[in-house]
């Protein structure tokens, strides 16, 4: 297979692979510029990753050596994973949002023992059950939590500004904040004409932001020292309004392939979680816990074959959607141990 696609005007992308997900592989974009190429995300820490893209930098007579920077769309391992490796060859700068660096710092500077507690006592309260509880208490103690990916994610020496253009000599790249899939993610408008002609504004490096066939995860903001009620969804529903009205000619995304019609792929996605809302209100015609709201919503499998890992995502997503009805007066906490809503 292809591992690397020419888009024109000095932009190529290279699939890096992510071990062991259903996604498969990250593209990362070299952006060409007039101080050196630049990578538009890196890819997850692994070793194959790390060849495919050495590799796909070389097809392209591009050394890891020769990278002048790294623009990070969020702090996710599949983007920000191989950033430290290629700043420690190459000595270039990694840019990321505030928001998405304040994560990476606080990760870092956290025991894992102390994420797992907050995610145990964070799950009970939403009514998953001991045995789903149980794996995370023993992993506490076991000190195996120490090798999950991000853990020691490279810091950023540099901010993305949202509004700002970034410095890339020669190019015209301009940051705008899109939170909801992280609180700092960032899309980034190529304000150039398409070099194919297309008609339209320019190029949008999406990220997780907007992909062409994936609605993207929107789970809760996690910080445990922050008591901030926030509301993922509703951010990246706004978030998307704002990226349908730019008009770009051409999306390249982060995942899938590059695509046209960005609007109309945002009106999808509005219809998809209004649709869903609607369902869930019509769950909630009873008292559920999220976990049990969980349990009957639309994924991608039957809950019975979602792994452990993947149900905990999922009870993040589930609560992202309460707060958003409970936000439109459309839902209330009925109970607090654990917690349960009910359509109003």
């Amino acid at each position: 297979m292809t591992q690397v696609t020419d888009h024109g005007g000095g932009i190529h992308s290279i699939k890096v692979p992510i071990p062991d997900n259903p996604l498969g592989h990250t593209l990362v974009h070299l952006v060409d510029t007039d101080r050196g190429p630049v990578l538009i995300d890196t890819g997850w820490d692994d070793p194959e990753a790390w060849d495919t893209l050495t590799e796909g930098l070389g097809s392209l007579g591009v050394a890891v050596t020769d990278i002048h920077g790294m623009v990070i769309t969020h702090h996710h391992p599949d983007h920000h994973g191989l950033s430290g490796q290629v700043r420690e060859v190459s000595g270039a700068w990694i840019a990321m949002h505030a928001a998405d660096t304040e994560v990476v710092r606080r990760t870092r500077a956290s025991e894992p023992a102390t994420w797992l507690t907050y995610l145990s006592v964070k799950l009970a309260a939403a009514g998953a059950p001991e045995e789903h509880l149980a794996p995370l208490l023993a992993a506490r103690t076991s000190g195996r939590m120490r090798t999950l990916p991000g853990l020691r994610a490279a810091i950023p020496d540099r901010e993305i500004v949202p509004g700002e253009l970034l410095d890339l000599a020669g190019r015209r790249l301009r940051a705008i904040w899109t939170p909801g899939h992280t609180p700092g993610h960032v899309c980034l408008h190529l304000e150039e004409d398409h070099p194919a002609g297309l008609p339209g504004r320019g190029r949008l490096f999406s990220g997780d932001h907007l992909l062409p066939g994936i609605s993207p995860h929107i789970g809760l903001y996690e910080d445990p020292d922050d008591t901030t009620v926030t509301d993922p969804l509703g951010d990246y529903l706004d978030s998307l309004e704002r990226i349908g009205r730019l008009g770009v000619a051409e999306v390249l995304p982060a995942h899938q392939h590059a695509f046209t019609d960005a609007a109309g792929r945002v009106r999808e996605l509005l219809d998809h979680h209004e649709e869903r809302l609607t369902g869930l209100l019509a769950l909630l015609a009873e008292p559920l816990t999220p976990w049990q709201l969980a349990e009957r919503m639309v994924w991608n499998r039957p809950w019975e074959q979602i792994p452990h890992g993947s149900r905990s995502i999922a009870i993040s997503e589930a609560e992202a959607h309460l707060r958003r009805l409970v936000k439109l007066g459309r839902a209330e906490a009925v109970n607090s141990d654990p917690v349960t809503y009910v359509a109003v």
